[in-house]
């Protein structure tokens, strides 16, 4: 009982947590689009995006039209995406929406007047927002959800997702508003993307490593031993030797490389070793994705 209890008790806490940093990434939009965005009338990409032309149009909040506007794409996440997403989402959408209305007094005051600084620091911290959201298994709704369900059946990154489908919708609202705010909003929305998938896939470097070495078995107990990371040997044939080799691979972060290359020279110095760089790792000893 009492086992039951506190389990209960740290699922509690922990979705009390997501819950309040997701509520802080949808504050972290609002204030970017009412100090950056919305001063220059930049365009936005997706049902923000829409929401803004049709505020730059009607003067109806924008916050109001982007839960109204994401209606029907939460109808469809449901059908696609897990309920539990789905939930924090919705709380996501109405922190931004709520956010993005409440500090749309900041729009008044404008405080970079150079058209690009404000695209290139709008984009950063609008892209810092969504990624806290999206590493909570959250989303802001509207074109998020859709590249969210997308990266799990394509293994397509979230931001490259937004930014190919936001381009389409961009170009399509120049041809209302003129090609010059267009372009700010397309280095706008570069930016954020580029700093959400930072932001979604962290900032802990992780390194894939292949290792041909005659010492497969000593330097392999040196690596687990040393930096604690699991070693894989794949079964390998030199090509022109024809002789047959184990090739140690391992997962190791960017801090633990300069110490795998010191085993490696210590242990067989003739030894060959590529590294590079990997997008996503899941499994023991690595964080666990959301989305």
């Amino acid at each position: 009982m009492l086992l039951l209890k506190n389990k209960l008790n740290n699922n509690f806490f922990k979705y009390f947590i997501m819950v309040v940093t997701i509520f802080l990434g949808g504050l972290i939009c609002g204030i970017a689009y009412n100090v950056f965005i919305i001063p220059h009338r930049l365009l936005s990409g997706g049902l923000s995006g829409i929401a803004l032309i049709i505020n730059y149009v009607t003067g109806i909040k924008p916050g109001f039209l982007i839960l109204i506007l994401n209606i029907p794409v939460f109808l469809l996440g449901y059908k696609y995406v897990d309920k539990e997403f789905i939930v924090l989402s919705i709380i996501g959408t109405v922190s931004f929406s709520i956010s993005i209305d409440l500090f749309s007094v900041l729009k008044y005051k404008m405080l970079v007047d150079d058209i690009m600084l404000s695209g290139i620091f709008g984009g950063l911290l609008n892209g810092v927002g969504i990624g806290i959201v999206l590493r909570n298994r959250a989303s802001l709704g509207g074109i998020d959800i859709i590249s969210v369900i997308i990266k799990r059946y394509f293994s397509i990154n979230i931001g490259s997702t937004s930014m190919a489908i936001n381009f389409a919708i961009v170009t399509t609202s120049s041809l209302i508003y003129g090609l010059k705010p267009a372009m700010y909003t397309l280095i706008s929305m570069y930016v954020s993307s580029k700093v959400l998938d930072k932001v979604q896939e962290g900032f802990d470097i992780r390194k894939q490593v292949m290792i041909i070495t005659d010492n497969e078995e000593e330097m392999g107990k040196e690596i687990i031993s040393r930096l604690h990371r699991g070693v894989t040997y794949l079964e390998g044939q030199g090509a022109f030797s024809g002789h047959k080799k184990r090739v140690i691979y391992c997962i190791v972060t960017l801090n633990q490389l300069a110490k795998l290359k010191q085993i490696v020279v210590e242990t067989d110095p003739n030894a060959f070793m590529t590294v590079n760089d990997t997008a996503e790792v899941l499994g023991k000893g690595f964080t666990k994705r959301g989305v």
